[in-house]
């Protein structure tokens, strides 16, 4: 804790310009597409920026560089599958899914398969992979807030969820585009200007060698735990392939013009998060020189707070503390704001929609971002908390195991079916559900089974595909009469089809 107040002013600043930048999508957002898809008008450049800040959570913030500093090299392949998730969303998924002209996914699942039923299963998984998502944003505010000045950590928590709730109730997607992508540029140099003056301080100060062991073997696992191989690349797995799955993430690409600006957004998104994600690991490092203490604790998260104040003293310490703090801050709204309007886009659509006394489509909206942010809220202040990039990687663990196959074979495979699409949300999301619910209640568990179920994505994903190909096979003669129109609606430029 630190009893200086310019980190607090920082949290306080970045709180207000949250909340005053929001204020101008109010004035522009009238219609349900203003809310929900920003009028599908919104720049590569903006959105990519966008992007950046709401998936730039408190894993990639704080989470990294305390695993870094607990278990050495490993860990550096959080970053890497982060950012190569958004490289197989541009080969296999960006362009198809915006011209598909769907707002949610479960509207994509319904345009594809033209089933009520896959839709509301759809609707179901995107509200579950929301609110597991929100849960580690929620916990890092309180435990940023915690470190700066000791309040409790449902303090920063509430935070958050207030201001959130007030933003993207006010404006939508239309609002919140603004207030990311300012987000991101602040998490940038948040984040890169205290790594260099660590760096720098570093060299100047003789180059002092690492207090807690070395940098760890590759594929070593986490920490000495059993079965390191398998622990790897199922995280590989999820994170390369679970980016496609998250809702808050591609209902981005419903709010570019074309195809081809989809496109163009996802190659920007590569290119912040390569820079960004430099970084991070830069103070897992040097807190193995300067804060050994925190390695393997459960304070390793706070070691992007801490390093700067143990490194520096005086004003330029308390300056680049209050600078990390903003920043952490920042992760924790934007990335709360984009799951919070993909979660209340969804119920607005398709849970409430049928409550005539809620009002019209904006109305619902707001009601729904109520829901959407209280929910993740109450079970933050209950659930136990484990290291905030293991938490992440869970939700993209369930995204990979639901979503990714809907989306791959629904763009891909023509011979999909409604029954195969709905086994293999129903197998792949039960799965990977249970294993999250089991580790997050009852966890740690050991030995083979415990490795299964603390990084399930290896099994799951496999086991979700594996179903909608069988069931697709044995289902041949109900592939749907849309099947063709739809496979052309997705593959066929918008050139092409602006000439016809």
């Amino acid at each position: 804790m630190t009893s200086s107040w310019w980190p607090v002013a920082a949290v306080v600043a970045v709180v207000a310009a949250t909340v005053v930048i929001g204020t101008f999508g109010v004035r522009v957002s009238r219609t349900t597409s203003d809310f929900l898809v920003a009028s599908r008008s919104v720049s590569p450049l903006l959105n990519a920026s966008a992007i950046g800040g709401e998936y730039l959570s408190a894993a990639s913030f704080l989470g990294i560089a305390g695993l870094v500093l607990s278990y050495g090299v490993d860990m550096l392949w959080f970053p890497v599958g982060y950012t190569v998730g958004y490289l197989v969303l541009l080969v296999l998924v960006a362009a198809p899914l915006r011209r598909s002209g769907a707002y949610t996914l479960p509207d994509f699942a319904e345009m594809r398969l033209g089933s009520l039923r896959l839709r509301r299963v759809s609707s179901v998984i995107v509200v579950l992979i929301g609110w597991l998502y929100l849960l580690p944003q929620l916990q890092g505010a309180g435990i940023t807030l915690h470190a700066l000045t000791g309040a409790p950590q449902w303090v920063g928590a509430l935070v958050v969820a207030v201001v959130v709730g007030v933003t993207v109730a006010a404006g939508g997607m239309r609002s919140i585009t603004v207030v990311q992508a300012f987000q991101y540029w602040l998490k940038l140099v948040a984040i890169a200007l205290p790594a260099a003056l660590l760096v720098a301080a570093w060299f100047h100060r003789g180059s002092p060698a690492f207090a807690v062991g070395d940098w760890g073997t590759p594929l070593s696992g986490f920490g000495g735990r059993e079965y390191p191989l398998y622990s790897t690349y199922s995280i590989v797995l999820a994170t390369f392939l679970g980016t496609m799955g998250l809702p808050h993430v591609l209902v981005r690409f419903y709010t570019n013009p074309d195809g081809r600006a989809a496109r163009r957004t996802t190659l920007s998104v590569l290119v912040l998060l390569s820079v960004f994600y430099l970084f991070p690991p830069v103070f897992g490092a040097l807190g193995r020189v300067y804060t050994p203490e925190l390695a393997g604790t459960s304070a390793a998260d706070t070691v992007v707070l801490v390093l700067p104040g143990r490194v520096f003293g005086g004003w330029l310490g308390e300056a680049l503390s209050a600078l990390v703090a903003a920043g952490a801050f920042a992760a924790f709204l934007s990335t709360a704001s984009g799951l919070s309007v993909s979660v209340a886009g969804v119920l607005s659509q398709d849970v409430l929609t049928h409550d005539r006394r809620l009002g019209d489509g904006v109305r619902r909206f707001r009601i729904a971002t109520t829901i959407a942010i209280a929910v993740p809220f109450v079970l933050a202040l209950g659930a136990a908390r484990a290291d905030l990039a293991e938490t992440v990687t869970l939700a993209f663990a369930v995204a990979a195991s639901t979503f990714c196959p809907l989306l791959v074979l629904g763009i891909w495979w023509p011979r999909l079916t409604v029954r195969g699409a709905t086994a293999a949300l129903l197998v792949g999301g039960t799965s990977a559900l249970a294993a999250v619910a089991l580790v997050l209640t009852l966890g740690p568990f050991h030995g083979f089974v415990g490795a299964l179920l603390e990084q399930p994505a290896a099994w799951t994903v496999p086991l979700a595909f594996g179903t909608a190909v069988i069931v697709s096979l044995r289902t041949h003669d109900r592939v749907p009469r849309t099947t063709p129109a739809a496979m052309v609606r997705l593959h066929t430029p918008e050139e092409l089809e602006a000439s016809r």
